[in-house]
């Protein structure tokens, strides 16, 4: 279930901030969304932090994102100041969960963890509940760096 708070709202809208490619690009525009303590858990199990999600989403040798659809968005304001998101991912036949914690800080919502995990077809999806919305922070930029994000 979607909570309908502009929290949520919020968060949202930062997540896709994260699927533009000039955001990605950008280290000025990624610092503005990623939370100085961001934290990232990639499907992997690779941890990633604010600086080296940065480094590798805005290296001039980065791969670009391919064609990702995400679905079954839904989130919840946890507490003032604290939103949390899910989704699932799909790019080039790679399926994904996802998990986002959204803060709000003095400079606005910013992304303070992100955690993505593989699984293996659209029926360990569960039901479809909502509408495709587009990828995270770090699908395809580095090693499956998630938005994370």
């Amino acid at each position: 279930m979607t909570d309908s708070s502009p929290g949520v709202a919020a968060a949202v809208e930062g997540e896709l901030r994260l699927l533009d490619p000039a955001v990605r690009a950008s280290a000025g525009l990624l610092s503005q969304v990623l939370h100085p303590d961001y934290r990232e858990i990639d499907s992997s199990g690779r941890v990633w932090n604010r600086d080296t999600m940065i480094a590798s989403l805005t290296a001039v040798d980065a791969p670009r994102p391919g064609q990702m659809t995400a679905s079954r968005m839904s989130g919840v304001q946890l507490a003032d100041g604290l939103v949390h998101l899910t989704y699932d991912t799909e790019t080039k036949g790679h399926l994904a969960h996802r998990s986002s914690v959204w803060r709000l800080t003095e400079s606005g919502w910013e992304l303070y963890f992100h955690q993505a995990t593989s699984f293996g077809s659209a029926a360990d999806a569960g039901p479809d509940t909502g509408p495709d919305i587009g990828p995270d922070i770090g699908q395809d930029a580095g090693p499956d760096t998630g938005t994370g994000g």
